[in-house]
């Protein structure tokens, strides 16, 4: 007998029209009942995703403004907000559908949005430094938590197989916001000033909210549920069952090494970053088109690589060997960096770096989520998405002061992180090695479908 998805995969599409359809089918193996469900996902991360990028130049400005040494402490203030965050998400992730509790989530942030608007033009000048600094926090949790909503979405919308062959292009979606957000920032802000562009951003989450809301609904044709209603059927459990899960479970405990290791990397390139930029550009209006620069090198990088090589590399290589491609880039620019510290080779590996996280391993790295009932993805995945990495800032950012205290420069930092990302290259293969097993078990019926209090034997 046929399975399932492959009944479904033979009726026409229902929503974008059939010239859509193949145009789509030439770039990503997508399906006719996939359609409008991809392309509602790549609009929901495009909005995001261009919402964030416009302000993160921003962000990166008031950071450097409030003086390098302080950033460890901004990093502190990132972690405590992040804990505080969480508990009331995951109690509205218990108790209401999940089409309202992402409208929710979404809205709360756009609010604040505009009420940071109203205060850069507001206040005075001499308070502006610790407005940036309060901005620069709730940036950072802003930026992970509506990523880890989208992603947490994905996850309980697309199976496991249709993750691997679609993540890579909804990943491509998210970039072109990526790009957009940029490019916005690094055009216009020298022009009419950034704060104007905050007012963006507030549309772009709107734009958002109305994205997810129809995607609830065109999810009941992908062939994991009945209806649309049994993904808004009510999850349950208690606020802070993701964290008891995460401590039960190798699995999870293992995706939050993990995301340590990955954090702890990226903030010893990101002081390093910051430290050149001081060097380099003695005005905001500088650093700021400075920043916007390098993400939009980034997202073009990423974009490249999402519509030709993502899909691919994670159908041919499998899960495991792509998840473990970073760490090991990684392993190697560290050693490069410690080698030839210079400026050159640093830009080199920030760009590659980050590119090859938003291109190919976050894509990967969310297909572990597929194997998880529908709690863990809300709760346990957003406890390790936003607290867990933002405790790996928070190790990196005091390491890398330390460091520097002891008078370690670009060289010194970047051999002692290489053998941290050994360790998160041998993590990354066990991972991909034991999602495979988990998901044949799944779909073999040999494992309940919902982990929930037994995920701790995953």
């Amino acid at each position: 007998m046929a399975r399932p998805e492959t009944i479904l995969s033979t009726t026409a599409p229902t929503g974008p029209s059939a010239p859509v359809t193949r145009l789509l089918q030439r770039v990503v193996e997508v399906r006719p009942d996939e359609v409008r469900a991809l392309l509602l996902s790549c609009g929901y991360f495009f909005c995001i995703l261009s919402a964030w990028f416009i302000m993160r130049p921003i962000r990166e400005q008031t950071g450097v403004a409030g003086g390098i040494n302080n950033l460890p402490w901004l990093y502190t203030g990132t972690l405590i907000a992040t804990l505080v965050v969480h508990p009331p998400f995951a109690a509205l992730v218990a108790r209401l559908p999940r089409r309202t509790f992402v409208t929710i989530a979404n809205r709360f942030f756009l609010t604040n949005i505009l009420i940071f608007f109203g205060l850069f033009q507001t206040l005075p000048e001499s308070q502006l430094v610790w407005l940036g600094r309060a901005f620069f926090v709730w940036t950072s949790v802003f930026s992970l938590f509506v990523t880890s909503v989208f992603w947490s979405f994905m996850v309980d919308v697309f199976r496991t197989d249709q993750a691997k062959r679609l993540f890579g292009f909804i990943g491509f979606g998210g970039t072109l916001g990526s790009v957009t957000g940029a490019a916005v920032t690094a055009t216009l802000a020298p022009r009419i000033g950034p704060v104007y562009l905050f007012l963006a951003s507030a549309v772009l989450l709107e734009l958002a909210v109305q994205c997810a809301r129809r995607l609830g609904t065109a999810s009941a044709s992908l062939g994991k549920s009945a209806n649309a209603a049994a993904g808004e059927a009510l999850i349950g459990g208690q606020a802070l069952a993701g964290i008891k899960h995460v401590l039960r479970s190798p699995y999870l405990l293992n995706i939050c090494l993990y995301m340590l290791l990955f954090t702890i990397g990226s903030t010893v390139l990101y002081f390093q970053q910051a430290q050149i930029a001081v060097q380099s550009f003695t005005d905001r209006a500088g650093q700021t088109a400075f920043f916007a620069r390098i993400d939009l090198a980034v997202n073009i990088l990423t974009l490249l690589t999402q519509a030709f090589l993502t899909g691919r590399l994670i159908k041919t290589l499998g899960v495991s060997i792509t998840l473990a491609l970073l760490p090991a880039l990684t392993l190697i620019g560290f050693l490069a960096l410690g080698t030839f510290p210079v400026l050159v080779v640093f830009v080199v590996f920030q760009v590659l770096r980050r590119a090859g996280e938003y291109a190919v391993a976050r894509p990967t790295r969310e297909v572990l989520y597929t194997v998880l009932d529908r709690e863990d993805k809300y709760k346990a995945k957003h406890f390790i998405d936003t607290f867990v990495y933002r405790g790996g800032d928070q190790v990196g950012a005091w390491s890398m002061r330390g460091l520097t205290a002891l008078g370690l420069g670009f060289a010194g930092a970047s051999y002692l992180a290489a053998p941290f990302a050994a360790i998160w290259l041998g993590i990354a293969l066990w991972l991909g090695r034991r999602h495979a097993v988990l998901a044949q078990l799944s779909e073999a019926g040999r494992v309940p479908a919902a982990p929930g209090g037994s995920t701790q034997s995953l």
